[in-house]
């Protein structure tokens, strides 16, 4: 049985759900999966950070208030964040990036993974900046340094896009998808064809914490664009940067819109696609667009997230399921872990 030392990078949602996992469930992955994990650094930005070589108590870190600083509350922790010193220096044989996404350099997060990379340290991450931004370069970074560079939980939470695409469907020729990719929007249009208007969708996606304060990035595409990216660029092979996709969103369509749509037998949603011409380049956009009702994506409704992927041996292959959440999430992270497991265990 193989124990893993993980330091968790971002304390927020993802990898405090990622903490309780580990508390509640390595005994059954030691006798299941063949691993555990230990915890020995965890560093937050707001919160501070905290190292033990002999690991920490996972149950301890979860229970810990959000408040600015927390980490000092425990022995040997630090109100403040000493993020090179937890990554490179705790003795981590991973670690676990799940801080926040910024779309415009993809930093503090891609300097996170670089410095674990170039460290040898594996690395598992929920985080779509540097994927889309800076993916090309740390993937080479990982391969030059002999260790995995794992992203599974950056385009569809803990539903397995991008291993169900790339392993599951190897040999299927994919030509394409398209997708519900972003399920705050998904859920605003699902209220707006329920008789919500777009502002009131917002504001209930909002209180029931699908959306964010400034819900600008999920109603106008900008978070679905670095989705597209991600996938065009791992299973179509594309390299494709955030200005080569073309990017509207829905805040533009009225309940007139929906109404018409309805009666038509046809739902609006929000698309992120990509496909490959017929000279070997790969095209892409993020657009709403009017579906019919007999569409595989037109039924996807609530939060959930989807994608159809377009198959020259198979047709149109769709998966569903959720796109968000702490814990689901934190499984695409755990995901991750087993196939880093499976691959250098051996």
């Amino acid at each position: 049985m193989t124990e893993y030392k993980i330091a968790l990078v971002g304390f927020g949602g993802v990898n405090r759900g990622l903490a309780q996992l580990i508390a509640e469930r390595n005994a059954e992955w030691k006798a299941t999966l063949g691993f555990s994990l230990k915890i020995v650094g965890v560093t937050d930005l707001f919160l501070g950070s905290i190292v033990a070589r002999e690991g920490l108590d996972a149950r301890q870190l979860v229970a810990l208030p959000g408040e600015q600083g927390a980490f000092a509350q425990l022995p040997g922790g630090t109100a403040e964040a000493f993020n090179e010193t937890i990554i490179k220096h705790s003795g981590a044989d991973m670690i676990s990036e799940a801080t926040f996404t910024n779309p415009v350099d993809g930093e503090p997060a891609t300097t996170f993974c670089r410095w674990a990379l170039e460290s040898g340290i594996h690395v598992v991450t929920t985080n779509k900046g540097p994927i889309a931004l800076h993916g090309a370069e740390l993937k080479d970074v990982a391969r030059r340094n002999g260790v995995a560079f794992e992203y599974e939980g950056s385009v569809m939470s803990g539903t397995p896009v991008i291993r169900l695409a790339s392993q599951a469907l190897a040999g299927a020729d994919i030509q394409g998808f398209e997708g519900i990719l972003n399920g705050t929007s998904n859920y605003v249009l699902t209220r707006m064809k329920d008789g919500l208007t777009f502002n009131d969708a917002v504001a209930q996606a909002q209180q029931l914490g699908y959306a964010e304060a400034d819900p600008t990035a999920d109603v106008e595409g900008y978070d679905v664009r670095l989705k597209v990216v991600i996938l065009a660029n791992e299973l179509l092979n594309a390299r494709l940067t955030v200005s080569d996709v073309a990017c509207s969103g829905i805040s533009s369509i009225s309940p007139k819109d929906i109404a018409q749509a309805t009666a038509s037998g046809a739902s609006w949603k929000l698309i992120g696609s990509a496909h490959r011409e017929a000279d070997g380049s790969v095209r892409a956009n993020v657009e709403a667009r009017l579906l019919p009702n007999e569409h595989p994506l037109a039924s996807v409704s609530g939060a959930l997230n989807a994608v159809s992927f377009n198959t020259g041996l198979l047709g149109a292959v769709t998966v569903c399921g959720p796109g968000a959440g702490r814990i689901e999430t934190a499984f695409a992270l755990l995901s991750d872990i087993i196939a880093i497991h499976n691959r250098y265990s051996k």
